[in-house]
């Protein structure tokens, strides 16, 4: 499957593993081309998304032209508000900037232990990522094996080009998220995402006061050494 073009990679991934199979976006510009490309192939993936609480009003207001425009169901999952509110309570509401770490354990909470709970009893993930995106995700592959979550991911459009993704946005009108046209090129959640100034990189947006990798955990698999919520 490794060798398959993006829409029949979509394809083949339902086609396969049927409800077995998730599709997990942020409505970032690369999600919105495969969610483009599924409702065009009529491919009845669940597609899922994580409400950290913390989004900009544009990804809300997105996630209504998806379902509006492209005909497609998004199941929004939350973080637990017990974890939040301890979190909160331990480190206060924008403990992000505070350190690395704290950082950290807030897409801990907000994202990776949400995924847990979307990928649970699945066999195919599939994930809108980029080599091109930053270095940590330099060598993803179309398909590979999460040992993390003990299923098949597969990457579709893992060796485009940012440049690759707008053409196909604009030649088919793919909607996308506004934020995309004042100078941001990934979106997160609002307190964390910033524009990208000429000459950055896609991510130097994300989380501008760090130095560094530009994660959150969703696909790297890491635990926060510090994570002591939920009984953990």
């Amino acid at each position: 499957m490794e060798g398959l073009e993006p829409p029949t990679l979509v394809r083949e991934v339902w086609e396969r593993f049927g409800d077995a199979s998730v599709f997990t976006t942020s409505l970032g510009a690369e999600d919105m081309v495969i969610l483009h490309m599924m409702s065009a192939m009529e491919v009845g993936m669940e597609v899922v998304t994580i409400d950290t609480g913390r989004l900009p009003e544009e990804t809300y207001a997105l996630i209504g032209e998806v379902e509006r425009f492209l005909g497609i169901r998004v199941k929004v999952y939350f973080p637990d508000t017990g974890e939040v509110e301890e979190m909160v309570r331990r480190h206060g509401v924008n403990l992000f900037y505070d350190s690395a770490e704290k950082r950290h354990l807030c897409c801990y909470v907000r994202k990776v232990r949400v995924l847990e709970r979307a990928l649970k009893g699945r066999s195919a993930w599939v994930s809108g990522i980029r080599r091109g995106q930053t270095e940590a995700r330099a060598n993803t592959s179309r398909v590979e094996w999460d040992s993390v979550h003990g299923l098949w991911k597969f990457n579709p459009l893992a060796d485009w080009s940012y440049q690759m993704v707008w053409a196909y946005i604009r030649e088919n009108h793919v909607p996308y998220n506004a934020l995309h046209d004042r100078g941001y090129r990934s979106i997160g959640c609002a307190p964390c995402t910033r524009a990208v100034r000429e000459g950055e990189d896609e991510r130097a947006g994300r989380w501008w006061w760090e130095s560094g990798v530009k994660e959150c955990g969703l696909h790297t698999g890491w635990v926060p050494a510090d994570f002591r919520l939920g009984g953990r």
